[in-house]
């Protein structure tokens, strides 16, 4: 199935630099029944693109968090498609395209919560990004934030970008660096108990990720993951962002990007 397009110039009322490497920029999504936008949910993304862009594509990019017709993206900079979007300034407009995708609330809501666990968000660098949505959504549900990096923060509101709030609504944060200059020394899944946990969402590198569903199959507790790829349409029609699984190749924009772990088949690195 292809999933339905909803295009709209929307006008960019924030662009701020987290650090060297990540951006946040804030749009207007006014989602209303005359406007007829689908308000976006935890675990979606947006294909983006500046109005006025020399690349051909679209940039997939998740929803951090979303609220009062605001749509807040955390984004790397990581080619020509990214340097145009950091490049934008306050009153510019992009099309976004969306919101598109599955999302973590179609998991969960068959996660059976017993002896008072809670569930493990566990990221890794601009992976955040996606389960700093969820814990900003009104779920019902108690999380852990395991969040991993390769260095440590270099002031605290580039932190409290990355984690969130001070009201967020995380039982426990749990920070892992790879050089040990914050928190724990060592990268994040070695810190994770997920027998703890009644289930587990992950996002960041497939190596990260690879981690965390072995450890969460060794124990069987449910695990989901987000995935990334390459997407050229980010509606399904492209069939370029294939992700191997148990029941074949399947499509990350239209068929997740949120998958049971226990399905994903993982390329060795």
């Amino acid at each position: 199935m292809i999933a339905e397009r909803q295009s709209v110039f929307c006008k960019l009322i924030n662009n701020s630099s987290i650090n060297d490497e990540i951006f946040r920029l804030d749009f207007v999504w006014q989602s209303s029944a005359q406007t007829q936008l689908t308000a976006p949910k935890a675990g979606q993304f947006f294909m983006v693109k500046p109005k006025r862009s020399a690349v051909f594509l679209a940039r997939p990019i998740s929803v951090a968090h979303f609220e009062s017709d605001i749509v807040r993206f955390l984004i790397a900079r990581r080619g020509s498609g990214t340097l145009e979007l950091a490049a934008l300034r306050s009153g510019d407009e992009a099309e976004l395209t969306g919101p598109l995708g599955n999302t973590w609330a179609d998991f969960l809501s068959a996660v059976k919560i017993g002896n008072g666990k809670l569930i493990a968000l566990i990221g890794g660098g601009i992976g955040l990004a996606p389960l700093q949505a969820l814990l900003y959504e009104k779920t019902g549900y108690s999380f852990d934030l395991y969040a991993g990096f390769r260095t440590g923060f270099n002031n605290p509101d580039e932190k409290a970008a990355l984690l969130g709030p001070a009201d967020y609504k995380a039982h426990k944060v749990i920070i892992a660096t790879e050089d040990g200059t914050e928190g724990l020394k060592g990268r994040i899944p070695d810190f994770l108990e997920p027998e703890k946990y009644a289930a587990v969402c992950a996002c960041g590198p497939q190596p990260m990720l690879k981690a965390t569903a072995a450890k969460c199959a060794a124990v069987g507790v449910p695990c989901f993951i987000s995935m990334e790829r390459r997407m050229g349409c980010g509606t399904g029609a492209c069939l370029g962002c294939t992700v191997k699984t148990v029941s074949g190749n399947r499509r990350c924009c239209a068929d997740g990007p949120i998958f049971k772990a226990e399905e994903v088949i993982f390329d060795d690195e």
